[in-house]
């Protein structure tokens, strides 16, 4: 909004033109983001102790986490509503691309927000049904994908990390629900992570800066020109979003760094997710993603692994307790210890990722 109130006014201050400089204007929403969420933190974390708005623990968890019953969850709604606030601020909100990542952010959260809703509800954490929960995400990535390929005319060629000279045409009809298992995947890998106190936190910052670089990368000739990648014209505002979502993700670091003083809840893992995912599809990049968000992926395939494993071996289980770093927590390993290191391989995995931009 105050983009398009300001930027027009170039013509007379010569100064209002740094404005189209989407480096600029990430920076400047990364601040306003950032300043939002340390500033609503405070009053989220009263109220929602004043509404009895705690983290119910289930008891298949490891029992040190009983301790954390009652923390105020449903934290997702402070980096919600920071990173949305920065965004429509200081993005372009005439741009396609912006409103369909909002639109899945948005919706997902609200996934998130029923199921974290129910658990409080019900108690025992029995939220929405995994299979209701399914059905709701691909929806809603359906609307997305579909007007994305079938209004926008999206390209429909896919980028296959280090191959330049490999991109296969998916076409409309298999893009779509290619995209949908993207946006989706990503959504419930990030809730599987969350886990403990900032550990999927930290990795979604690390990949929505790599998902920063690739969507202004994409959206500027000369950059991907140079380096060959695809072309989207007009998508390097998504850098924006992506630079508003980092931000306020550091500032509700704030108060869930251990001891978490607000929990994310659903509402905020499965928006994340689902956004990430999104800017994965609009920067031409679904691939680079499962090396981005390396930690993601461990996190979801150990607890598919443990699941079918313990089907097919009647009973036996593969690891501990899954996803992964319950079965750390259960080795011994301190929570603290646990998060630390899967901060680190993220990095790692965000480093890898960038350098498929020029190993190619």
């Amino acid at each position: 909004m105050l983009y398009l109130l300001l930027y027009p006014l170039h013509k007379y201050y010569s100064a209002f033109n740094a404005l189209r400089y989407e480096t600029l204007r990430s920076v400047l929403a990364g601040l306003a983001a950032f300043a939002l969420s340390l500033a609503l933190g405070p009053v989220l974390i009263e109220r929602f102790r004043a509404m009895h708005i705690g983290q119910t623990i289930r008891e298949v968890v490891p029992q040190g986490h009983q301790k954390k019953a009652g923390t105020p969850t449903m934290g997702g709604l402070l980096i919600l509503a920071s990173m949305l606030s920065a965004t429509l601020l200081l993005a372009n909100i005439l741009n396609p691309y912006i409103w369909i990542a909002i639109f899945v952010t948005v919706t997902f959260g609200a996934i998130g927000f029923s199921d974290d809703y129910f658990k409080l509800a019900r108690g025992k954490g029995l939220g929405l049904s995994g299979p209701t929960k399914l059905i709701l995400s691909f929806s809603c990535a359906f609307i997305a994908s579909a007007f994305l390929f079938l209004y926008l005319g999206f390209d429909t060629h896919l980028t296959v990390p280090f191959l330049k000279n490999i991109n296969p045409d998916l076409h409309w009809w298999f893009y779509i629900p290619f995209a949908m298992v993207v946006i989706v995947g990503c959504s419930h890998a990030v809730n599987l992570t969350d886990g403990l106190d900032g550990l999927a936190i930290g990795p979604v910052m690390t990949v929505a800066f790599c998902y920063w670089t690739f969507s202004y990368v994409a959206g500027n000739t000369k950059f991907s020109t140079y380096l060959q990648i695809t072309h989207v014209p007009n998508v390097g505002e998504v850098a924006i979003f992506c630079a508003s979502l980092i931000a306020a993700s550091l500032g509700f670091l704030w108060y869930n760094a251990y001891p978490a003083s607000m929990m994310m809840g659903d509402v905020g893992a499965l928006a994340l997710g689902g956004a990430l995912g999104t800017v994965a599809v609009l920067a031409k990049q679904e691939l680079v993603l499962v090396i981005a968000g390396g930690v993601f992926v461990v996190e979801a395939s150990s607890t598919i692994i443990q699941r079918y494993y313990f089907k097919w071996t009647g009973g036996k289980r593969f690891f501990r307790m899954a996803p992964l770093h319950h079965h750390f927590e259960l080795e011994g390993v301190p929570e603290t210890v646990v998060v630390i290191r899967f901060w680190i391989a993220s990095i790692v995995c965000a480093l890898v990722a960038l350098s498929t931009l020029k190993l190619r």
